[in-house]
């Protein structure tokens, strides 16, 4: 029989944002169930963040980066949401990541927070943990998270629809009343069961997307589950053409392609090509290498066409000096030995990757989606901060700020709410008898949707490319549906069915925007 579950809040995901939501609701005395696929919690986006967090420069100004964020974002900048961060961001660092769970940024000698500056910023303004920032402050977060007695977290639990009663209640008079979310049908692997968690709200945080294009900076669960999810229940979802390309990540056959860190080039590395001669300043005179993101990437993508290679270099070795690059960059350094290339002394072999969406399920200030008592945070959420392109180091602050924002929001709206009814839910269809899915059938199609989402719905597109996706696509979620009804549920095989509908998304988004902004580019 299906498990039950019943809590007051519902968060999917663990990351800065799920993880800021839980803390802030747990803390007030709320009961919260955190839900995670990853078996260990950690490893969410937030971890493999390289780069830094939004704090304040000297002389700093919110006028100063609410500036810097609306230039990047080519000007389609939500302006309540870059003054909502602007305002509340630095605050929300130093109260949660600072005194709540004790961060540990890099200090200068003086013990004062060391400031950097990054891609697309007038000023130093962001901090730092070495070349792990995220990694520091989900280890942080989650330090605090376990060790909560009101927060109950299940690891290697796999979200597969949210629970919203005009779909799924039993009353079919529900189907009258305003669409809201009761919760969430969820996958527990280790047991192979599928359980109802119900909630009064629910709160989705679930990450980014990047994992449907062939190149990625992306954690392998970040395949867009979320947005699937939501846009499945009903939920609006918007700006998802801006998919943000990180210029550099690290490039060999072998190799995954993980991220070298924007700082790199904000202390000063070049991007070269293999004779060590720069090329950023052909392209953009005034920023030259820290030019905003999808400037950079669009510059790399036509060096490497123009000149027929497959790969460019970032250039350490001869602008920063040896000891500060083993002292500011220790893991991108022993990550980079690990396949033969140390670069304090060799030229670092890179190219652009998937590694943010600035679009998502639409929210308002509160976080609050189209759906009733469902929030979305984080990666997986729009605000409309990023606009067309997102500023350097605004994610991580992003999902902090409305995080805690959600949380204050669901503390003043949950007195008046009702738990849902159980009864109202049906059981999980039970499929233990039907056959399990063929690995190698699911691997086929992840990998088709990949090459399909590069090839056709990547750094540059065409109307060709665009209507071969779509074309494509369709006939692969048709066929991915049916399979999806026959076979018994896994993990590899939800992702692939979001994956596939993520992609019609984004590809959808692509073609109805014939404007080039930002990160999306029509040629």
């Amino acid at each position: 029989m299906t498990e039950l579950i019943e809590t007051d809040v519902l968060i999917i995901g663990c990351g800065i944002a799920g993880c800021t939501a839980a803390l802030e609701l747990a803390d007030a005395g709320i009961s919260v169930t955190v839900v995670t696929r990853a078996k260990d919690p950690k490893k969410s986006n937030t971890y493999y963040a390289q780069g830094g967090i939004i704090y304040k420069g000297i002389n700093d100004s919110k006028a100063s980066l609410a500036e810097d964020i609306t230039r990047a974002g080519a000007g389609h900048c939500n302006p309540r949401a870059v003054d909502i961060l602007s305002e509340q961001g630095p605050e929300l660092l130093k109260k949660i990541l600072l005194d709540r769970v004790g961060v540990e940024f890099d200090c200068t000698a003086d013990g004062e927070l060391s400031l950097v500056r990054e891609g697309g910023h007038s000023i130093p303004r962001i901090v730092h943990a070495t070349d792990i920032t995220g990694r520091a402050i989900e280890i942080a977060l989650m330090r605090a998270l376990v060790a909560h007695p009101k927060i109950t977290l299940l690891t290697a639990h796999t979200a597969i629809d949210l629970l919203t009663p005009s779909h799924h209640s039993l009353n079919r008079l529900s189907i009258y009343e305003p669409r809201s979310c009761v919760g969430a049908y969820v996958l527990n692997r280790t047991e192979g069961r599928v359980i109802r968690c119900l909630a009064k709200n629910t709160i989705l945080a679930t990450g980014g997307l990047g994992k449907i294009f062939l190149r990625s900076t992306n954690p392998r669960g970040a395949r867009g589950d979320g947005i699937a999810m939501a846009y499945r229940a009903g939920a609006r979802v918007i700006n998802t053409e801006f998919i943000q390309f990180h210029p550099t990540t690290f490039y060999q056959t072998q190799a995954p392609r993980f991220l070298i860190s924007e700082a790199v080039r904000g202390e000063g590395a070049r991007l070269v090509h293999a004779n060590g001669e720069p090329f950023m300043q052909n392209y953009n005179a005034e920023w030259k290498d820290l030019a905003p993101r999808d400037i950079v990437a669009r510059c790399i993508h036509e060096e490497m066409l123009k000149n027929d290679i497959s790969n460019v270099y970032l250039d350490l070795r001869s602008y920063i000096p040896t000891p500060r690059i083993r002292e500011h960059f220790p893991n991108i350094h022993e990550t980079c030995l690990g396949y033969g290339i140390d670069i304090t002394r060799d030229l670092v072999p890179v190219v652009p990757a998937s590694h943010y969406s600035c679009g998502g399920v639409w929210v308002d200030q509160w976080g609050e989606t189209t759906i009733r008592h469902l929030y979305s945070v984080g990666e997986v959420a729009c605000t409309g901060l990023h606009g067309a392109n997102r500023l350097a180091s605004t994610s991580l602050l992003e999902g902090l700020v409305w995080g805690s924002i959600s949380a204050r929001r669901i503390l003043h709206t949950l007195p008046d709410q009702s738990a849902p009814r159980a009864a109202d839910i049906p059981l999980w269809y039970d499929n233990d008898g039907m056959e399990m899915p063929d690995p190698a059938l699911i691997s086929q199609d992840m990998s088709y949707v990949k090459h399909i989402m590069w090839n056709y719905v990547g750094l540059v597109r065409t109307s060709v490319r665009l209507k071969r996706a779509m074309r494509e696509l369709r006939n692969l979620e048709i066929e991915t549906e049916r399979f999806y009804r026959v076979i018994r549920l896994t993990d590899s095989l939800i992702g692939v069915r979001n994956a596939v509908r993520t992609a019609i998304i984004v590809t959808s988004a692509a073609w109805e925007n014939k404007r080039s902004m930002g990160c999306h580019y029509r040629k």
